[in-house]
């Protein structure tokens, strides 16, 4: 399917640390990704063309019903297929997390050599690899913060067919549909300047602690293995929480609740923008929930290990947040959430609304 791509859109990377190879990371990604949906050449033109018009048409509707503004020189999205949003992706990991490695290559007491520097990045690039070739069939948008670049949202075309096809939903609604959540992403991190930097610290911040040093490694993975098949009952928590300790997961649900708010606000103006422009949203909102829930065996036991289920309460909590707040003090009542980081939700305002609106309008 043809794409869009920026001039230097992707640039090899040289990890200073050799923790993760991300270029064989990226080539593993390309080799395991599954194909996209068949289409002619004419009608993937099609597709990029109206994904490409969907996105700007859902500018100013979503501007008008979350009451903020994305500044003027703030990219435009772009359109692009699995194989391009791994590399995408590998490039904005390698910028996340290379410092992250760097700090846990400097607590070694013996800096490994170059033989096995070289064999380890090869061993964790594949596996980075296999992870994103998986989640390159998943994601149908997606605003990359891109620590250290330029933040892009991104649209990946082949996702948008396959999954309007699933779910027998009028093409042109529901991608229009999607360029509704995910330009309030885009809304959400260039109208709030802080925002991107401070999840991005936060992120990086957590994974350094999170992320076992060689003299941990044997404990962590034997505390893995016990808590393992708590992973893969229904509502289990990913691999992460189950590494974590108490200290660890009490910072974890801070970037949980963070995250909780951006999904749950994206879905909120994304259903209350639909009527108005998508006459088939309802419709859509109906077959989309159904599908969350509809995944398969091996692959829902996959979403279990990766915390993708726990991403989906994400949705749930963070709109019944959106929603009960707006309800109380309205849309500009609401947004004070974006004022600092002292503002956004805790953990447990997420789950009792009524506490933040205490708290922020006391």
């Amino acid at each position: 399917m043809p794409l869009t791509y920026r001039e230097g859109m992707t640039v090899p990377l040289q990890s200073t640390t050799s923790y993760v190879d991300w270029e064989f990371a990226k080539a593993t990604g390309s080799r395991l990704v599954q194909a996209g949906p068949t289409v002619t050449a004419q009608e993937a033109a099609a597709v990029v063309a109206e994904i490409r018009s969907a996105s700007r048409r859902a500018q100013q509707p979503v501007a008008e019903t979350a009451l903020l503004h994305a500044p003027g020189d703030a990219p435009a999205a772009i359109v692009v297929d699995r194989p391009t949003w791994i590399a995408l992706n590998a490039d904005s990991m390698a910028a996340l997390m290379d410092p992250v490695f760097g700090a846990l290559i400097d607590k070694q007491k013996k800096a490994p050599g170059d033989l096995a520097k070289a064999i380890g990045g090869r061993v964790t690039g594949a596996e980075t690899g296999a992870l994103l070739a998986f989640m390159s069939g998943k994601v149908l948008g997606q605003y990359d913060l891109a620590p250290g670049g330029t933040p892009q949202l991104m649209l990946v075309a082949p996702n948008l067919v396959q999954v309007e096809r699933e779910l027998g939903v009028d093409p042109s609604d529901f991608r229009l549909w999607v360029c509704m959540h995910e330009e309030t992403h885009r809304v959400q991190f260039t109208a709030v300047p802080w925002l991107r930097d401070h999840l991005v610290d936060r992120v990086r911040s957590l994974a350094t602690d999170l992320v076992p040093d060689p003299e941990s490694m044997q404990e962590t993975v034997q505390r893995l293995a016990r808590q393992l098949p708590e992973a893969l009952k229904p509502g289990g928590t990913g691999i992460t929480e189950l590494i974590a300790t108490p200290e660890q997961r009490d910072r974890l649900a801070q970037v949980t609740a963070i995250m909780s708010l951006l999904e749950g606000h994206a879905d909120v103006v994304m259903d209350e923008v639909g009527p108005k422009v998508i006459p088939s949203v309802a419709h859509i909102r109906s077959r989309f929930d159904a599908r969350r829930q509809g995944v398969g065996g091996l692959d829902r036991i996959v979403r279990r290990l990766l915390g993708l289920e726990a991403k989906m309460r994400q949705y749930r909590d963070g709109a019944v947040f959106v929603r009960e707040v707006t309800a109380a003090v309205g849309t500009e009542g609401f947004n004070r959430v974006w004022e600092s980081p002292e503002t956004l939700p805790l953990p447990s305002e997420i789950e009792t609304p009524s506490a933040w609106v205490a708290r922020v309008h006391a």
